[in-house]
């Protein structure tokens, strides 16, 4: 495309330089980027600066966001592992309560075992004592009755008075119980 210059500068027999533009080039073109940089001054770039500064405020919320919610997931793992160890304490603190109940129950139901059994052995010696006592006195009475009898035979006379029989029997009981006690000292 050849502009109306061109044709003017050739027809003066000038040659247009390339490297040079013409003045009145220089100076239009001037005043486009003049009027160029003030629409862009004024109307785009406050927006484009505004839209900037909100994806930076946007951007830097998501950050603060993101270290709340660490902060609050380390805070939240603070108080899990705290809470677990107290848990643990407590649990420790039941199984050995558990274990001194069960050994005061043990010990419990020895005392009890043994007195009872104490008791059963004192019962059992008492209704022994009086069992021999009864076997005693019944013994004593049929060797008594025995020895009457033998001693009426032999004697020849008879016993049947209740005090003299009496008497018979305790001295023969105690002759008898001497021999024993003394058979028993010479073992």
């Amino acid at each position: 495309m050849i502009t109306t210059t061109t044709i003017l500068a050739a027809a003066e027999g000038e040659q247009p330089s390339l490297l040079w533009p013409e003045p009145y080039d220089i100076i239009w073109s001037a005043v486009c980027f003049a009027i160029i940089a003030f629409v862009l001054g004024k109307f785009v770039l406050p927006v484009f600066t505004a839209i900037l500064d909100e994806r930076t405020a946007k951007i830097e919320a998501g950050l603060n966001f993101a270290d709340e919610a660490k902060a609050s997931a380390e805070a939240a793992a603070t108080e899990q592992e705290q809470t677990l160890r107290e848990a643990r304490a407590e649990a420790a603190q039941v199984r050995e309560q558990a274990r001194i109940e069960a050994a005061a129950i043990v010990a419990e139901a020895r005392t009890k075992a043994s007195s009872e059994a104490d008791r059963l052995v004192e019962t059992a010696q008492r209704q022994i004592e009086a069992e021999r006592q009864a076997a005693a006195v019944a013994l004593r009475a049929d060797v008594g009755a025995l020895a009457t009898e033998l001693a009426s035979k032999i004697v020849g006379e008879s016993l049947e008075d209740v005090a003299r029989q009496s008497r018979v029997v305790d001295r023969f009981l105690d002759e008898l119980e001497a021999s024993t006690l003394t058979t028993a000292k010479e073992k």
